[in-house]
């Protein structure tokens, strides 16, 4: 079955750095032929997808994130990351992985998650 296993949170301060990692086993097929994402949940608010790389490496970052974090994978590992730099408050949440556009509603396949905190 599908298991992805997000680790790396912590807490920081603001300013702080993390590398948040993701390990994928159980994907049907090549794990190389999907697009990843990391997910962002925080409290009140929808799981949103902030930064993707697709098969060919090219990398896609939400507007809040843009220029901070770093989106990286490992193929040969099954292995996604996700460099945190200059963190921030609003950073703060549960951070998923799973393959892109998934919905937080109707994806059966999430992990545990990883907490992010960022104190100001």
């Amino acid at each position: 079955q599908v298991q992805l296993v997000e680790s790396g949170g912590g807490s920081v301060q603001a300013g702080g750095s993390l590398r948040l990692s993701c390990v994928a086993s159980g994907l049907s097929g090549t794990y190389s032929w999907y697009c990843m994402a990391w997910y962002r949940q925080t409290p009140g608010k929808k799981r949103e997808g902030v930064a993707t790389i697709d098969p060919h490496g090219t990398t896609v970052y939400a507007d809040s994130v843009k220029g901070r974090f770093t989106i990286s994978r490992d193929n040969d590992r099954n292995t996604m990351y996700l460099q945190m730099n200059n963190l921030k408050p609003e950073d703060t949440g549960m951070w998923y992985c799973a393959p892109c556009g998934m919905d937080a509603a109707t994806y059966d396949h999430w992990g545990q998650g990883t907490r992010v905190t960022v104190s100001s």
